[in-house]
Order: structure tokens, then C-alpha cells, then sequence
């Protein structure tokens, strides 16, 4: 009994420093004050957000160099740009593709973006503005239509990806935002945040690289520069 006290306390005092000294840290990755404090779209999807989380890389590239890589993003086309061998320790079938299929550069209102290779979970497109927005919703493929904030076991979840042009460069900005009503929904949310920030902050270095490269070989192409 000693022994299991010990641990949940060992477990308590982790999680309570990492609520109150990385968790607020995590949750603005790379974000200006500006920028977690302003709406973004997709926003009022979720009326109460009991969590939100905003993370953001500059990338040396034009919109229009990055947009490919986001529109294609998904388990069903191109991955998504992160930890693939952890995505696949858990059987996901997820492969990040180095490649612009030209197949993959179209999304509609309602479509539904596949979130592992087994399951129907993934996420509903909710709003797509080429080369800037791109809005998703998590919701089930059996039902056809978005999760709500009041449905087990987690609630609402919604994910904007948002490219902005900034000097002849991309600022893009990944916004997350958790809506339940349950209780029981609050430590998973919690746990899936955690891992949220791990693959959202390797997902931007990914789409980052690949705007990088695919800026350089149009620069390369039309005699700006040399390709990397």
C-alpha cells in the first residue's frame, strides 16, 4: 500500500509540474503573444473551448510553396509530416509522403480526412480557403457528420492550419480546440494534448522542410537561386 501511495504521489507531483511549468509552453509553441490572443478561423466551431492550444513556425517560402503539403495532409494521402515510427508503433498505416501528388491538391466542405488506417475516426473539412485556410473538425466516418462537445469519450476537437504570407515568407499557425461537457472527457483531453504537442510541433518542422525544398527547386526552376 506504501508502495502504490509512493507512486501515485511520484505520478501526481510529474503531472503537476508539468501542468504549471511546461504545459504553458507547450500550448503556444512558437507563437507570438499576437497570435495566441487573436481569433483565428474555425474558431466558432467550438463556442466554450475548455482547452486551446495555438503553435506557430515561420518558414522560408511563399504560401503557395507550403499550401500543397497541407492540403494533402491525412492518413489516406499524405501522412502527416511527423513521427511516423510512433504513429506506426500503434498499427496507424501512417507514411509522410516526400512528394506533391498532384491527386491530393483538392479538398471540399464536408469531406473526410482518414486518421489511421483502421477505425472511423479522422476529421470532417469544415472550411478551405487555398493557400491559407484549412479548417478540420474530428468526427466519425459511420455517422458522416462532426463529433459534438456533449458525445464520449472526448468531446469536440477542431484543427486550423492558417498560412499567412509575411514578407515574401509563410507564417503558419496550428490552432487545436478541445470542447466537452463530461467530466470524465477532461483527463483524456489532457493525455491527447500531451501528444498533440508532440506531433504538431514535429508536423510543422516536417511542412516546414518541405516548403523550404519545394520553394527552392520553383527558385531554382525560374533562375532566383540555387535549389538545396
Amino acid at each position: 500500500m506504501r508502495k502504490l501511495l509512493f507512486r501515485a504521489a511520484v505520478l501526481g507531483a510529474v503531472a503537476g509540474g508539468y501542468v504549471a511549468q511546461l504545459r504553458p509552453r507547450h500550448l503556444r509553441f512558437g507563437a507570438t503573444d499576437e497570435e495566441v490572443r487573436r481569433p483565428l478561423p474555425g474558431d466558432d466551431l467550438i463556442k466554450d473551448a475548455r482547452l486551446q492550444s495555438t503553435r506557430a513556425i515561420t518558414i522560408d517560402a511563399r504560401p503557395d510553396d507550403v499550401w500543397p503539403w497541407i492540403i494533402q495532409i491525412g492518413q489516406d494521402r499524405g501522412g502527416f509530416y511527423t513521427y511516423d515510427w510512433l504513429e506506426n508503433f500503434f498499427a496507424l498505416g501512417i507514411h509522410s509522403t516526400d512528394r506533391i501528388i498532384h491527386e491530393w491538391q483538392h479538398r471540399e466542405i464536408g469531406e473526410f480526412v482518414r486518421g489511421s488506417a483502421w477505425g472511423h475516426a479522422g476529421w470532417y473539412v469544415m472550411e478551405v480557403r487555398p493557400p491559407s485556410v484549412l479548417v478540420l473538425q474530428a468526427g466519425d466516418e459511420r455517422t458522416g457528420r462532426p463529433v459534438q462537445a456533449d458525445e464520449p469519450p472526448m468531446g469536440t476537437f477542431t484543427w486550423a492550419f492558417v498560412a499567412e504570407e509575411q514578407d515574401g515568407r509563410t507564417r503558419l499557425i496550428v490552432r487545436a480546440r478541445y470542447g466537452y461537457t463530461r467530466w470524465m472527457a477532461r483527463p483524456i483531453v489532457e493525455l491527447a494534448e500531451i501528444a498533440n504537442f508532440i506531433m504538431t510541433q514535429r508536423m510543422l518542422r516536417g511542412i516546414k522542410d518541405r516548403g523550404e525544398r519545394t520553394a527552392a527547386c520553383r527558385r531554382a526552376v525560374q533562375g532566383e537561386g540555387t535549389a538545396a
